[in-house]
């Protein structure tokens, strides 16, 4: 009695051919493919997404390189921000003024560490128990959108920056030293 196993495996074998080939030479190719690339993809992807919800949250700075609008001020909390925390975020311990505003800030701050490359594992754990907060407390049926930052993070969190990152630049030149 053949099981799905052995005929699995005799498929394999008689299959000497082409598609083996072309499937390792792409395995091959996806390997040479440096860290950098898919850490500098992810650090600006992650940052962006982070960003654009903190700049919703304040009025008098907006920078978006991508749209190119930018209105450089001192910034405050956006008028109904403080009600969405009180409204509808309505998280617990936390006074909706004060989680507003480290909200705020910490959509801007950990961001811009992530884009330049600096504290990035640490920039990214916090942003990821940001995460996990809202994913938990705010909107539980939006795992597959928190997932995909969870795992654009723990890359991060793991891999690090990559070469093209401060925290790198800062690295060899301590390992110089």
């Amino acid at each position: 009695m053949n099981t799905p196993t052995d005929t699995l495996r005799a498929t394999a074998a008689a299959d000497t051919g082409l598609r083996p080939r072309l499937i390792q030479r792409f395995i091959t190719l996806c390997s040479r493919i440096p860290n950098s690339l898919p850490a500098f993809v992810a650090r600006f992807s992650i940052a962006a997404v982070f960003w654009k919800s903190g700049q919703t949250k304040v009025q008098g700075l907006e920078i978006d390189i991508v749209n190119r609008d930018f209105t450089l001020g001192w910034p405050r909390l956006s008028d109904s921000v403080v009600d969405l925390f009180r409204d509808e975020y309505r998280l617990p311990l936390v006074p909706p003024e004060m989680a507003a505003t480290l909200a705020a800030f910490a959509e801007h701050f950990f961001p811009v560490l992530i884009l330049l490359g600096i504290a990035t594992r640490l920039s990214a754990l916090a942003l990821l128990g940001m995460t996990m907060t809202i994913q938990l407390l705010v909107y539980p049926d939006a795992y597959p959108t928190h997932g995909t930052w969870a795992a654009v993070l723990l890359y991060l969190m793991v891999h690090g920056p990559g070469k093209l990152s401060l925290d790198h630049w800062i690295a060899r030149r301590y390992r110089a030293s």
